[in-house]
């Protein structure tokens, strides 16, 4: 007997699984930023307003029943995801009492080697069953010892935080998921938490309004389908070039971004006068971590991409990588520390839901940002049943006038980047290996010179 048959055996094992609601989850007031999410949709109904996730995992694949009862004998440690949304003004997660969960987990089979594309963009792309938040489907049939499982999730249910959670939960070995949070709150500070609050706040604001006269050109006509492409590098690769000039991992995958864009660019002959990423920031308090919903800010960053790779002869300039990665350092410095996360924070919590909803159409809109880039780390390994993870792939948020979606997952020793494009992007296949190209590039250059 399977580890996977094994858990699933003091659990539910019909293929249409229903939920044990003797002990009823809490209800918890709907976020301002769940409301507003679920308001763009409402707005919005032509675009998909979801995210997710993918975990490659070598072995055979389970039977779509065996995934069904392990993901609802799971669902125990998950109460959100069998949650739904009731009320109008004062809506609140509560417990749906109709969850089942062959709704929400489905099964593609690929037509052989060749298939493999085709299955994953059926899994990419499929709707969700009527009324539900989330939906997992197992792709396989491409090779005997090798599936995927995505796991995508309206935004209104959960941010990057909450999802990484639930990778943890159904794969993962139950570590702590390394975000960094600010320190519990003290009286003391409050009025000047405050200041900050609204000293960000207004800071973002206005940056906002000042893109206001901006018109992105159309790069291309969207088709309407997402495509998935791949990259990695070792994690230690990205820190250590990070430690070495006084930043982040993250700063130097956003310098990465920009120098993949820039030559992406010239080759495709789409011309980027300007990219302003958004950044989703998780702005949960410590004792949050399995909080309903999104606590979510979204921060926009303007990208280097017009720093030249090349000398006017035509030679490479090795530091144009470097002043990527300073430009990128010098704007997320105060990011980095305590007393902004804790504007983010307080921000989060406080806002009123208008003004909520008023500055993330503000910050999605392709006005003022044109890429979405978020980064996770996720675990150190991962299995189900007797199947290893080999891999990850995020699923960012991707949205209508936006380049792409990029993601950065930090699972076991790699660090994975995903670019989530229309398939009508030109050359956007080409994005993950630029990617790899320009981090390379940054290694070199930060290498220390030995004489």
């Amino acid at each position: 007997m399977s580890d996977l048959e094994q858990s699933t055996r003091s659990g539910p094992s019909a293929p249409s699984v229903r939920l044990d609601q003797s002990v009823p989850s809490p209800r918890h007031p709907t976020h301002s930023v769940d409301r507003a999410f679920l308001s763009l949709e409402r707005r919005r109904p032509d675009v998909r307003w979801d995210a997710g996730g993918v975990a490659y995992l070598s072995g055979p694949p389970p039977t779509l029943a065996d995934l069904r009862a392990y993901v609802g004998f799971r669902l125990g440690e998950l109460p959100l995801l069998t949650s739904r949304v009731e009320g109008g003004r004062r809506s609140r997660w509560q417990p749906d009492a109709d969850f089942a969960v062959d709704r929400q987990v489905h099964e593609v089979v690929a037509d052989g080697p060749a298939g493999w594309d085709s299955a994953l963009h059926t899994a990419l792309n499929a709707p969700f069953a009527p009324g539900a938040y989330w939906g997992v489907w197992l792709v396989h049939g491409h090779e005997p010892d090798a599936y995927a499982v995505c796991y995508r999730f309206h935004h209104a249910c959960q941010d990057g935080s909450a999802a990484a959670m639930t990778f943890r939960a159904m794969l993962g070995e139950g570590e702590p998921s390394a975000r960094p949070v600010p320190g519990r709150s003290r009286r003391a500070g409050v009025p000047r938490r405050v200041g900050a609050a609204v000293g960000l706040a207004t800071r973002f604001v206005a940056g906002s309004l000042a893109a206001r006269g901006h018109r992105p050109d159309a790069a291309f006509t969207p088709s309407g389908e997402r495509r998935l492409s791949r990259g990695r590098v070792p994690a230690d690769t990205l820190r250590r070039i990070g430690t070495a000039r006084g930043g982040s991992a993250h700063d130097v995958h956003l310098a990465a971004l920009a120098g993949a864009l820039s030559v992406w660019s010239a080759r495709s002959g789409v011309p980027l006068p300007r990219v302003t990423a958004v950044l989703p920031v998780d702005a949960r308090r410590p004792d949050e971590d399995q909080t309903w919903g999104n606590r979510c800010f979204a921060l926009p960053l303007e990208l280097p991409v017009g720093t030249a790779s090349e000398r006017p002869d035509g030679s490479r300039d090795g530091d144009a990588s470097l002043r990527r990665l300073d430009h990128v350092m010098a704007a997320t410095r105060k990011l980095r520390g305590e007393a902004w996360r804790q504007a983010i924070q307080d921000l989060v919590r406080f806002m009123p839901g208008r003004p909520t909803e008023w500055y993330l159409r503000r910050m999605l809109s392709p006005r003022v940002t044109n890429v979405m880039a978020t980064s996770m780390p996720l675990a150190d390994k991962g299995s189900l049943g007797e199947t290893q993870v080999t891999g990850t792939a995020l699923l960012p948020l991707l949205v209508p006038g936006h380049l792409c979606g990029v993601g950065l997952s930090f699972f076991g020793d790699w660090a994975e980047v995903s670019f989530v494009a229309d398939r009508a992007l030109p050359l956007g296949e080409l994005l993950p290996e630029l990617w790899e190209r320009a981090v390379g590039e940054l290694e070199e250059s930060s290498a220390p010179v030995i004489e």
